[in-house]
Order: structure tokens, then sequence, then C-alpha cells
């Protein structure tokens, strides 16, 4: 606090995420949805009694709060400004900081552009992985997005989206390639891949497409912060879903578990579940090949194609 009464950078929150030129919209409304649980709790109030400074039902403004929280949506400004004045935030600047932040939040993420093909569930993960700094990934079906060709990606996407018009799956392809840009950023997260055996003989698109996938692979390992291993198929520790654990440097961002299936997809946060997939990868990685013997299997596997 300075001498003035007034709250110092160091003693407000909000500052540090302001200044994160990194954080995208999701990783800004959950940072808000932090502060306004914490701002709540401070207060002593419940979702219920916090529900009471809006007009309307308890039930519905109770979901709101909840949802604002969680970092499910935006918080326009006449809502945040309610809840700031029924948690007792007084200070001009830190309310300044909040409304700040709100706006930051809402502002339309990168991948908008691709808006009209990218499903609802999958739009969280898509934000959130240009953050991470750690993205731990186990595939059985497919290679990771993330390494993917071009022709790979539209062989599998082809599969999964049978009825999308070619103007869409195009789309949907050239995301992914999009995606895979932060493979060469300066901040890159660090990309620790386990893949299943069997989808690196899969071949999807037919055997030049594999081919041409397997030398990606072969480029791609040499990257210093990717790191893929081939869980063998004799390993005895294999799983029939994807699972994709993302970590962060910020410590009010929760590292998520993402586990994706063909129409849908599950995000958890909580500890157990975090600590329950963390065992699962970590048994992955430790019954899959190391990644210094990866170029070799897949220079075995170039071998035996045809």
């Amino acid at each position: 606090m300075t001498a003035t009464g007034r709250p110092d950078a160091e003693s407000r929150p909000v500052q540090r995420y302001l200044q994160q030129q990194k954080a995208g919209q999701t990783s800004l409304r959950i940072l808000l949805g932090v502060q306004l649980r914490r701002l709540r709790r401070e207060s002593g109030f419940s979702l219920e009694q916090a529900a009471k400074c809006f007009d309307g039902t308890v039930n519905a403004a109770r979901t709101k709060i909840q949802r604002l929280e969680h970092g499910d949506t935006g918080c326009q400004e006449d809502v945040l400004a309610k809840l700031l004045d029924h948690y007792g935030v007084t200070d001009a600047e830190e309310r300044d900081d909040y409304l700040e932040l709100a706006s930051r939040a809402a502002v339309q993420p990168w991948w908008y552009e691709y808006n009209e093909v990218v499903e609802k569930w999958f739009r969280r993960h898509i934000d959130l992985e240009r953050e991470a700094h750690t993205i731990r990934t186990y595939e059985v079906h497919f290679i990771p997005g993330l390494l993917q060709t071009e022709a790979y990606a539209r062989a599998v996407t082809e599969f999964g989206y049978p009825h999308l018009p070619a103007r869409k799956i195009e789309r949907l392809v050239e995301l992914r390639m999009v995606r895979q840009e932060i493979l060469t950023h300066e901040d890159t997260p660090r990309l620790w891949c386990v893949v299943d055996e069997g989808t690196l003989r899969r071949e999807w698109g037919g055997q030049a497409v594999l081919r041409e996938q397997l030398e990606h692979l072969l480029r791609i390992v040499e990257l210093p912060r990717v790191s893929i291993q081939v869980a063998p198929g004799r390993s005895p520790v294999t799983g029939n879903h994807p699972i994709s654990l993302l970590q962060f440097t910020e410590p009010d961002l929760p590292d998520l578990v993402y586990l994706e299936q063909f129409s849908n997809a599950v995000y958890h946060h909580k500890q157990n579940h975090l600590d329950q997939y963390t065992m699962i990868m970590d048994r992955l990685s430790a019954e899959a090949l190391d990644p210094e013997e990866t170029p070799a299997f897949l220079e075995k596997l170039l071998a035996q194609l045809p």
C-alpha cells in the first residue's frame, strides 16, 4: 500500500495479468474469474449472497457468477461494476485494472477468422495451447495435430468430417497448419508426445502420405523443445483415448487435462484429475522408447514401406 492509501502495483494482482503480452482471450477470462472468486470469498459471500446484487432470479444470477468465475464467459462492464461494488472494491486504479482485464478478455481470439469451422468444445484448447509452458500428449489414433503434415491433416479431417464441404475441410486443415506455428515461436512450449506404434503405421491417405508424414517427424524431432516417444505395440501400458496435459507458468492459471473424442472433449482442472492423468502420462513415458531412439524407429518404418 502506498502513502496515499492506494494499492501499489505488487498488491494489485490484476496488474501482473495485464503485463502478460502472450495472454489470450481464454486465459484472461480464467484469470479474471480467479480474481472475482477471490474477491467474493474475501468478502464472505456465498454464490447466492453475491447473486443478490443483480436483478432477476437468484438462481439465474448465481449461474452467471459461477460461469464468470470459471472463465466460461466474458464479463460485461456493467456486470463487473456491480460485482466490484458488492465486493467493496472502491479504489479507482484497482477498478480500472479489472475493467481493462475484462476489456482485453473480450477481444476476438486469434482463431476467430476460423470461427465457422472451429467446434465450440475445441476453442478453449487451441487458445490455451499457445500459452502453455509444457504440452504433454498421448495419441493412439492419429499423429498429434501439432505434428501433422498438410496431406495427413487433410486425410484425417476428411475421415472425421465425411459430410463437410471441401471448402470447410480446407479451412480446418489451414487452421491446423497455423496452430503449428507455436513450434517455431521464440517462446514455444515444451512439446512432449507419446505416440502409439500403431498410429505410426496407419496409412491415413495412403502410403505416400504416410511416408511424407514420417519424414516430417524425423525433421520435427530435431527441434530443441520437441520430444517424441514411441509406445511399442508390446507395451503393457496403453490407452484407448488420447490425453493432453497443458501446464502453465502463471500460478493463477490452473494446469489442464484435455480429453478429446470424435465429437466432443472433456476438460479437467481439479488436482485429483491432474494427479491421475499425470501418473498415466508418466507410466506411458516410462514404458515407451526413449526419445533418442525415435529417429532410428522412424527410419525403420520408412524402410518397411514399399
